[in-house]
This record gives structure tokens, sequence and C-alpha cells, in this order.
């Protein structure tokens, strides 16, 4: 019953983990591909381009999630497979070489489920502390509508505080669009909802 329970587990943290590197993924491939280019921005009765990325964008939190569900699927998933496969010899091959092997491996697994999780809880806490320390702020539109911003290479982007990606895009999503479809068309509510839910 316990082995079955742990086959279970093992598959649960696998899917999880995927979930976690598809999010990442998703989200990697819409800031370099949508969030890439500009959104019109309306301000006192004109427009301006607003560039999709600011100079103070942090993605570090990104990496370490990254790290964290890639060892989890990798080496605690493939490998708690293996070593659960392996652990039926361990006590049972009386000191031979194969049961040495599965113990060997059994116990290297548990390592790096242990080091693993304690990755996971150090990028957890980081990630929601980073999203926190930066919460609530806004762009200031006096100095964006100045920014002279052009398309790609000459684009110039918004230089003012550090910023992570879903509260760059929370402040974005508060801005008046010239085309107000941009927040369906262009994505940028449901990217910021998958920024989100990769957080938890």
């Amino acid at each position: 019953m316990s082995s079955l329970l742990l086959r279970l587990s093992i598959g649960i943290l696998m899917l999880c983990a995927a979930l976690e590197m598809a999010l990442l993924s998703n989200m990697v491939y819409w800031l370099h591909y949508t969030a890439g280019g500009a959104f019109q921005i309306l301000y006192h009765n004109t427009s301006f381009s607003l560039h999709g990325k600011p100079v103070g964008l942090l993605v570090n939190q990104g990496h370490t999630s990254n790290g964290a569900a890639g060892t989890a699927f990798v080496a605690v998933g493939l490998g708690g497979i293996v070593a659960l496969s392996l652990r039926k010899r361990i006590g049972g091959g009386g000191g031979t070489g194969g049961s040495g092997f599965a113990k060997g491996f059994y116990f290297t697994w548990l390592t790096l489920t242990c080091l693993n999780a304690l990755l996971s809880i150090v990028a957890l806490i980081y990630t929601f502390l980073l999203t926190a320390t930066h919460a609530g702020q806004s762009i200031d539109l006096s100095l964006a509508s100045k920014l002279d911003n052009h398309p790609y290479p000459n684009y110039v982007a918004y230089p003012d505080l550090l910023w992570t990606p879903e509260n760059w895009f929370s402040a974005v999503l508060e801005l008046d669009f010239v085309d107000a479809g941009v927040r369906r068309d262009h994505g940028v509510r449901s990217a910021v909802f998958c920024i989100m839910l990769r957080r938890w």
C-alpha cells in the first residue's frame, strides 16, 4: 500500500513539474514574441508607444523555478520510478552487486529528493517575496510618454523601477489602450493569469 501511494505521489509530482515547466515556457515565449513589441497607450488626449518590457525586468525567479521543476521531473520523478523498481532488490540479494547497486541508487535518489524539496521551497519563497516586494507599483505615464519609443531595434524601454513579469503586466493592464481589444488579442490578461498560476 505504501509503495502504491509513493508511486502515485511521484506521478502527481511529475505532473505538477511538467505543468510548471509548460507555464514557464509559455511565459518565456510570450515575453520574447509578443511582449517584445509595443503597446499603444492613451494619455492626455493623445497616444504614445510603450515598449512591452521594461529595462528592469526581473527574471531570475523564473530560472530558479524552472530549475526546481526540471530537477523534480527528472531526478525525483524519473529517478524515483527507477529507484522504486530496484528497491525490491534491497536486502534480497545477500550482498550481491545487484542489491548493492539498487541500495546505492535508492539512497542517492532519496538524497536528491530532499535537496530538490529544499530547492523547491526556496524557489517558492523567493518568487512570492520578490512579487510581494514590487506589488502595487504603477507606470509613470508622464515619463513613459516622453521616451520616444520606436519599433525594434530602436526601442526605448521604460527605465523606472524594477519589475517582475507579473507586476509589470498587471500595471500595463491598468493603462488605457488605444485599442481595448489588445488586452484580449495580444493575450495580456491571459499572460498575467498564467504567470500568477505559475507562481502557485
